[in-house]
């Protein structure tokens, strides 16, 4: 189960405007909110499959339903296979996993944020733009004022309405904007949370298997690092 991402997801609807009649902006939050959901689901089943699993390679076997888990796990994998002609050395085997791993993380947190900077913008700029057309509609206040020479509810109401106008529609924007951005951060965290889970599991089976390999080794047997057979002479 692969990202979604604020702009595509499954659902009908996505591009320009949906049969609910909403706009697209709103559409898109809704298919964000949805693919992080279904995204939680699927990085917490695979976090089961690998505190369950006994080896990294019969964990790849079980994450093929989880982009993420998989990509951890074939790169940890890969990893393991580039480094077979370097003997006695698991500490920097299990160093460069790590920082793999940690680059695989940040990539995913990416991701994972993308397209949100839109809603913080207009959370951040909605009260301003609402704020200016109040100025503006002040202005207009004063300046009928100034040309009538009179202050009757008649000069000065147009000018209130178009200032009370533009701030209900500065906060109208700003409101949901602000709330559907940070329920998605808060999602989004808990899922750079789980991915940086996972990659502990990968780590804690590629420490198992390389432990399990020494041990053999010690006992003269020939043992599999990555795609290469290896063992003492």
């Amino acid at each position: 189960m692969g990202y979604v991402s604020w702009r595509r997801c499954h659902c009908s609807g996505c591009y320009g405007h949906s049969g609910t009649g909403q706009p697209a902006e709103l559409d898109g939050a809704d298919c964000q909110i949805r693919g992080v959901h279904s995204l939680k689901k699927s990085l917490k089943q695979a976090d089961s499959i690998l505190e369950d699993a006994e080896t990294l390679d019969g964990a790849e076997a079980y994450t093929r339903d989880c982009r993420i888990a998989h990509t951890l796990v074939m790169a940890a994998e890969a990893e393991r296979t580039r480094s077979h002609d370097i003997p006695d050395d698991t500490e920097g085997l299990k160093e460069r996993i790590v920082l793999h791993l940690e680059r695989l993380e940040a990539a995913e947190g990416r991701r994972l944020m993308r397209g949100t900077g839109l809603l913080a913008t207009i959370g951040a700029t909605s009260p301003f733009v609402g704020l200016f057309g109040t100025v503006w509609g002040i202005m207009t206040s004063f300046t009928g004022i100034a040309a009538t020479k009179a202050t009757s509810l008649a000069v000065v109401a147009p000018g209130i309405a178009e200032a009370l106008l533009a701030t209900a529609l500065g906060l109208v924007a700003a409101i949901p904007a602000v709330v559907i951005y940070n329920h998605l951060a808060r999602q989004c965290a808990g899922c750079r949370a789980q991915v940086a889970d996972l990659a502990s599991l990968v780590m804690r089976l590629v420490s198992r298997d390389l432990g399990r390999m020494q041990s053999l080794m010690a006992k003269g047997q020939v043992v599999r690092l990555g795609n290469r057979s290896v063992g003492a002479e």
